[in-house]
């Protein structure tokens, strides 16, 4: 095992604290030397964005004999957001040199980066400077979290050595297979994802209507080209049907650069 001990890695997610997925990611990165610090929320809080609880108080208790002993795991009543926050301004010591998030029991791929809790945990930390990855396993049925482990250890060793530009996150999906069917790791752009959604009616047993929202994935979608990116780099949604690692780079600031210049260029704002 190599000393990372003074390497310090902030480890969240959205499946919550006990989720396996969480539990096999700092484990491993635990055994392999680093100093591991875990804030999770309480209970599951997928699909919340990049939400923060403002109206309410955030509470955070410790929690023993689930992770490696030497790791310090916290439990955080609030959202993924709210735990990389939480975590920076009050319950680490010293800035981590890196926030992991994840493993996430199911895939993030394409246009659903934009709902992840587990991406916006990450996310918060590229806002804060600090290098971040999102990890997900790309199936809510399998639990074979470790490959995605120990591929988050060969990544960190790597960025150990060569920086990312900076407000740059790295968006992993793993693809759910055993180590020796993975193709490798590809280097792709962000995809298109869609859904039939239906909105089931139900009745409560006091008679009041509620919804809840059903969705199909549509899988055979055509990806769109990107505006900077020669069509022909697969996106991570077409990578990871061959079995390979998906490594998309995202970044917090959302601004349209071909509108911009479009917008510029016909003089919009000459009113």
């Amino acid at each position: 095992m190599s000393d990372f001990s003074n390497i310090k890695i902030l480890i969240s997610n959205d499946d919550g604290i006990f989720a396996q997925g969480v539990r096999t990611l700092a484990n491993t990165l635990a055994q392999a030397g680093y100093d591991i610090t875990v804030v999770c929320p309480d209970r599951e809080r997928s699909a919340t964005g990049h939400g923060l609880t403002l109206h309410r108080p955030i509470r955070a208790e410790r929690v023993e004999d689930f992770f490696n002993p030497k790791i310090r795991a916290w439990s955080c009543s609030g959202t993924p957001s709210d735990c990389v926050k939480l975590a920076l301004s009050t319950l680490v010591e010293v800035p981590p040199d890196f926030i992991v998030s994840g493993i996430n029991h199911g895939s993030n791929l394409g246009t659903d980066v934009l709902y992840s809790g587990t991406v916006s945990a990450a996310m918060e930390g590229i806002i804060e400077g600090i290098p971040s990855i999102a990890m997900s396993l790309a199936s809510f049925s399998s639990r074979q979290f470790q490959p995605g482990a120990d591929f988050a250890v060969r990544l960190i060793k790597e960025l150990q050595d060569r920086n990312l530009p900076e407000s740059t996150l790295l968006n992993i999906n793993i693809p759910p297979v055993a180590a020796d069917a993975i193709a490798g790791v590809m280097l792709t752009r962000q995809g298109l994802r869609r859904y039939i959604e239906n909105f089931e009616k139900r009745v409560d047993p006091r008679g009041k209507s509620y919804y809840w929202l059903a969705g199909e994935l549509v899988t055979e979608i055509e990806q769109p080209d990107h505006i900077h990116l020669p069509s022909d780099i697969p996106t991570d949604v077409q990578a990871i049907q061959q079995n390979y690692i998906t490594l998309t780079p995202l970044q917090y600031n959302l601004t349209d650069v071909a509108s911009f210049e479009y917008l510029q260029k016909n003089k919009w704002l000459d009113w």
